[in-house]
């Protein structure tokens, strides 16, 4: 259940992030695109949604860190559905996770 949760929340955020223009929209892209690279530092090549679920959980001040660092002058940035955004992207290339949803033994 938590793991759907957290999914819906980040597409949540993905839908937010895609609804965005102007500068603000390319600001927060900047910020999207840099805590996907951050997660990717953090989680690695390989890795499953339980334990995106479980970076999640721990917390994400970081990502909101690292928003106030690329943008300072743009507060809107900051927005932590914008990190959301990152981690839905992101799901995407967790070992058990194809076609939107999560594969069960015997997917493949």
């Amino acid at each position: 259940m938590r793991v759907m949760l957290a999914i819906d929340q980040w597409r949540a955020g993905d839908r937010y992030l895609a609804g965005l223009e102007g500068l603000v929209a390319q600001r927060a892209l900047l910020v999207a695109e840099e805590t996907y690279d951050e997660l990717r530092r953090r989680l690695g090549g390989a890795f499953t949604v339980d334990e995106l679920v479980a970076l999640y959980e721990s917390g994400t001040s970081w990502g909101l860190d690292l928003a106030a660092r690329l943008v300072p002058e743009d507060p809107d940035a900051w927005d932590p559905r914008i990190v959301d955004a990152a981690f839905h992207r992101y799901l995407g290339q967790a070992q058990d996770w194809g076609g939107g949803r999560l594969k069960v033994r015997g997917d493949e």
